[in-house]
């Protein structure tokens, strides 16, 4: 768990706002939208109302860790899975999710993760199966390449079910897309184990190295 491991409310006549610490690793996309509804060092950080609704909707959405949800009191649309899941697998950094989202063991209180995560792969969160930045401290280096094509899909969208396997990968269900660290859609399929350990030889998938340094894990 973060030390930032509150939730923080923020009402608006139009839209209401939340920010869960547990989540956040400071990617930034809030801040540097552009107007006021994000301002580093203001208090309060987040003013709903200074911005349109849709607005408000469309710079939440882009935060892709879960760590920001909104709620609409004007009639307009909760936020919904996009048509197709994917996870990025960043360069240097987590695996970045998106879709209908299951992910074993999240927090209930969390809507965001419902449709957005970002998942350790180096193997040192404190906050597992979530990032916490710790990629950085240790200077975990892999550039996010995907050297395998899958299979083809029938469907881009649906539940994708993520089940973090105790002392070991990530089992991920459903119709799914990987996309290499440098923007490229290269795997697709409905099943993979991705590697959480941050030492297997063929990342971003599983080898079995995490049985070879004994990885543990907290979960469950």
């Amino acid at each position: 768990m973060t030390d930032e491991s509150k939730q923080y409310s923020y009402p608006g006549r139009a839209t209401g706002v939340v920010w869960d610490g547990r989540l956040c690793i400071h990617v930034g996309e809030c801040t540097r939208a552009r107007g006021t509804l994000f301002e580093s060092g203001r208090e309060p950080w987040c003013e709903p109302d200074s911005a349109e609704a849709d607005m408000v909707a469309t710079v939440i959405e882009r935060c892709p860790t879960g760590a920001l949800s909104y709620s609409r009191a004007d009639g307009g649309p909760p936020e919904t899975p996009p048509a197709a899941n994917s996870i990025v697998v960043a360069n240097n950094g987590p695996l970045y999710a998106r879709g209908e989202l299951e992910i074993e063991g999240a927090p209930q209180d969390s809507p965001g993760l419902r449709t957005r995560a970002a998942l350790c792969r180096c193997g040192l969160s404190a906050n597992k199966p979530f990032c916490d930045n710790s990629h950085e401290s240790a200077e975990f280096r892999d550039r996010g390449p995907i050297g395998n094509a899958g299979e083809a899909l029938e469907a881009q969208g649906g539940p994708l079910r993520v089940r973090p396997q105790r002392n070991g990968p990530l089992l991920v269900e459903g119709n799914l897309t990987l996309i290499s660290g440098h923007g490229l859609p290269t795997w697709t399929g409905t099943r993979v184990a991705l590697c959480r350990c941050g030492e297997s030889a063929n990342k971003p998938f599983c080898d079995g190295t995490h049985a070879l340094v004994d990885f543990k894990t907290d979960e469950r």
